[in-house]
């Protein structure tokens, strides 16, 4: 018999964690290689994890709702092999990410999901950060009972012990004693940060008739990542006027036949990636991020599209290298991105790697938006709804009024970055290349 360890797979470059929403199998059920053994969550999409191999679960590591860095063991399979060695699924290189909270006490170098305090306690990020904020000291902390693996401190725990805390309902008052935790370098004091959407407080009485709706787990990351956003990016936002009409035109020509000879329909957002993609080119700086001091330009075009889902919630698939693919290719790529996110079939990877974001807001009848920045990108546009109103046309015979196609447009960016003058000319160039749609032009 051989054991192998199944470790929390990577699901992306910027992706450390990720939380466990089920199991489908329990110790000394049988599994086969390939076959589903738990379904994950992170903050970009909802995955299954199969089996490295065929065998009995033998051992599992973590429950429901555990939060699990990547690179852990999550489960052990016994397996026929003829070996007494125990062996381990390969994985990639774990990459550790700081902890995202102002200042906590020192945690060693290397940064990893983890910390341990004392005796067989460990404590992560996330509990730290609640103890930061509600000013629980690790003397206290040591002092809660665990819930989780091996009497881990979790964030119900945590949680749980500042409420019963705040209304009077603890144990005994702690004595106060010095506790020596080996660091490298002194301890920095604990500083609560500015902004915290990961813990609940103390329950409120609202007055009036009221109805109380918790947040989903995907609205809480969503929350989570806007306030992020605003607090990394200084925002500037751009606003542009757009005359349509040769591209209602062309579309409303060519969509018929379009969708009986392609199988797909041709909507508006591929003919505007189509032009955002031309125009980027020309405007390097709009398409890239920033590392400290570094500005990391990108070459490839990859273009985000928010999505509405069912729930309300938004996620953004991305179109890879959007500016080699034609009108059919993006089309049928917009497409088929957008009813997976619906149906909840996007795989990690269809998330991961956008380069600037577009956000269609006329969707839903708005005629302009400021859209917040999807980090660690530098711009986002959105498009408004489409309105016919009559404008003045400009004809060598003189001026005209005439019933026209309009769309606002607008550019969020991180001013660091990007200034007026950038932003403001590369939205000016999108409209144009919007404005100048060829109406004879074959996809």
């Amino acid at each position: 018999m051989a054991l192998i360890d199944l470790v929390m797979p990577k699901m992306g470059e910027s992706i450390m964690e990720a939380t466990i929403l089920k199991w489908h199998k329990k110790v000394g059920d049988a599994v086969q290689q390939d076959e589903t053994i738990l379904d994950i969550a992170t903050d970009k999409v909802d995955s299954e994890v199969p089996s490295t191999a065929a065998g009995i679960i033998a051992e599992i590591l973590y429950q429901v709702n555990d939060v699990v860095p990547i690179g852990k063991v999550i489960v052990r399979i016994e397996t026929e092999a003829n070996n007494k060695e125990v062996t381990t699924a390969p994985i990639e290189k774990v990459v550790t990410a700081p902890v995202a909270v102002e200042e906590i006490p020192y945690v060693p170098t290397n940064n990893t999901i983890v910390t341990k305090v004392g005796e067989n306690k460990f404590y992560s990020p996330l509990v730290l950060n609640i103890a930061a904020t509600e000013g629980i000291s690790m003397v206290e902390l040591e002092k809660i009972s665990g819930t989780g693996n091996e009497g881990r401190v979790t964030k119900k725990d945590i949680i749980q012990y500042v409420a019963d805390k705040k209304a009077g309902n603890t144990a005994a008052k702690i004595v106060e004693q010095v506790v020596e935790i080996p660091t490298p370098t002194p301890a920095k004091p604990i500083i609560a940060p500015t902004v915290n959407n990961s813990i609940s407080e103390t329950p409120k009485t609202y007055e009036g008739n009221v109805e109380i709706v918790e947040m989903d787990r995907m609205r809480k990351l969503i929350a989570k990542h806007m306030v992020d956003s605003v607090q990394t990016s200084p925002h500037v936002t751009s606003f542009a006027e757009a005359d349509v009409t040769n591209m209602v035109v062309w579309r409303n020509k060519v969509k018929d036949e379009f969708e009986k000879r392609e199988g797909s329909k041709i909507t508006f957002t591929p003919i505007f990636i189509d032009c955002i993609s031309r125009v980027i080119k020309r405007f390097p700086l709009i398409n890239c991020s920033l590392d400290g001091d570094k500005i990391i330009i990108k070459k490839d075009i990859n273009i985000g599209m928010a999505t509405a889902l069912p729930t309300g919630n938004l996620i953004v698939p991305v179109i890879k290298n959007a500016d080699y693919l034609n009108l059919v290719g993006l089309s049928k790529q917009v497409n088929n991105l957008a009813n997976n996110a619906r149906k909840g079939k996007l795989k990690p990877e269809d998330t991961q790697g956008g380069t600037f974001t577009l956000t269609n807001v006329g969707t839903f009848g708005s005629l302009m938006g400021t859209p917040i920045i999807n980090q660690p990108q530098v711009a986002i546009m959105a498009v408004g709804a489409i309105k016919k109103r009559p404008v003045v046309i400009e004809t060598p015979l003189g001026d005209t009024i005439g019933i026209r196609h309009m769309m606002y447009l607008s550019l969020s960016y991180d001013h660091r970055i990007v200034d007026g003058s950038i932003g403001a000319s590369f939205l000016s160039e999108v409209a144009k290349e919007f404005e100048n749609w060829d109406v004879a032009r074959e996809w």
